[in-house]
């Protein structure tokens, strides 16, 4: 791996440990929303639920593997867990979709601070991009009446 400034590096390493702890945080809330599905459908929305949160886990792994990878500390806090006491489907999805956008956000804002100082970093924050976003995507379609075509999120 090339030699990346030390500023740039600390950079890096603070967004890679923000991005730790939003997947973290992911990995509470996802398995907390699949407890608290009932109604007809329970069984697809509760498997949906569960793999996101195995796949955050996943997520959060890879985050600290390339925090470890730049010399760092992996951070042992996690993001925000609001408990919003509403549980209607809909509202979960809706939940999901903020933490998502803001899951997107910080790996952007990594790719920002990665772009000309580290291919591998670069690859990374676009990979887990394209990850984010098709969730997103997902989560879009799941909140859209049968026939609407227009995006839930703009």
């Amino acid at each position: 791996m090339q030699t990346i400034e030390v500023t740039v590096k600390e950079a890096m390493i603070k967004a890679l440990n923000r991005i730790l702890e939003l997947e973290l945080a992911g990995v509470v809330k996802y398995t907390h929303y699949a407890l608290m599905v009932y109604g007809y459908n329970r069984i697809p929305i509760v498997a949906w639920l569960k793999s996101n949160a195995e796949e955050g886990l996943v997520h959060a792994h890879k985050a600290g593997e390339m925090v470890t990878l730049l010399g760092g500390h992996p951070s042992l806090q996690i993001g925000s867990l609001l408990e919003t006491q509403k549980h209607d489907i809909g509202d979960i999805l809706r939940e999901s979709m903020e933490h998502e956008k803001s899951t997107l956000n910080a790996y952007y804002e990594l790719l920002s601070i990665a772009e000309s100082h580290s291919v591998l970093m670069e690859e990374y924050a676009r990979e887990m991009i394209v990850l984010e976003e098709l969730h997103l995507d997902e989560v879009d379609k799941m909140l859209r009446r049968p026939g609407d075509l227009e995006s839930f999120h703009g």
